[in-house]
């Protein structure tokens, strides 16, 4: 790495742990929400990385939603909230136990609106508990289907079978998001070449009824991938 690449390494390590600790300190959800969308204009502001929304009239204004999207890359979960910046949507994202633990992730993860999903935990009672906990207070909840970051050459990993079981046991309609551009390659170019102007789309898609009996999977390739 040269001295450009550590020095942006180092801000962003620095820039989510403040935001961490901030978060860590506020009283409501608003607040929290409201810091997390900042943070993500902050950090994407100094990578010199827009986001633009297609097909935005999709959107809607407020509700709750099971969030869904592909996932290339780790800013994936600040080009949503971007993405929704206009609306009253606001939610609690699902987080791996390894996010929980991370140096880098770990203080923000814990503080910023997240529900805990550990797969070595001997059932999921407790998981499917506080995400009715989180729609019953009246957000939403965003998840990666994929389950983990899809490093491979396919537009699109397996989807496990946890996002349908959350979205039917707290009958929320399905959001899909589909980050088109590939971020990750996006996210290289800006931290290895800090080039300017970069840009990021995001595609919205049309609301899924949780009680589709379509595979989440199939309906997400028909709207974005096979299309």
């Amino acid at each position: 790495m040269n001295l450009k690449q550590i020095s942006i390494a180092i801000y962003a390590t620095y820039l989510t742990n403040k935001y961490g600790f901030k978060i860590k300190k506020v009283k409501t959800s608003e607040e929290r929400f409201k810091l997390r969308l900042e943070y993500a204009e902050v950090l994407l502001d100094k990578l010199n990385i827009k986001i633009e929304v297609l097909n935005k009239e999709k959107l809607p204004h407020d509700g709750q939603y099971l969030l869904i999207s592909n996932h290339r890359s780790i800013i994936d979960p600040l080009i949503i909230e971007i993405a929704l910046k206009q609306t009253q949507i606001n939610g609690y994202w699902i987080a791996k136990k390894e996010l929980y633990n991370s140096f880098f992730f770990g203080t923000f993860t814990r503080n910023a609106g997240c529900v805990l999903l550990d797969r070595e935990a001997p059932n999921m009672s407790g998981f499917f508990k506080a995400t009715k906990k989180v729609v019953k207070e009246g957000h939403s909840i965003y998840i990666f289907p994929e389950g983990t970051r899809n490093k491979e050459n396919t537009p699109l990993a397996e989807f496990k079978e946890g996002s349908r079981i959350i979205a039917l046991k707290n009958r929320l309609p399905i959001l899909p998001v589909h980050i088109k551009s590939n971020a990750n390659e996006i996210l290289k170019d800006a931290i290895m070449n800090r080039t300017k102007d970069l840009k990021i789309q995001i595609d919205i898609g049309d609301i899924i009824d949780y009680k589709d009996k379509t595979s989440l999977e199939e309906n997400y390739r028909k709207q974005f991938i096979d299309k």
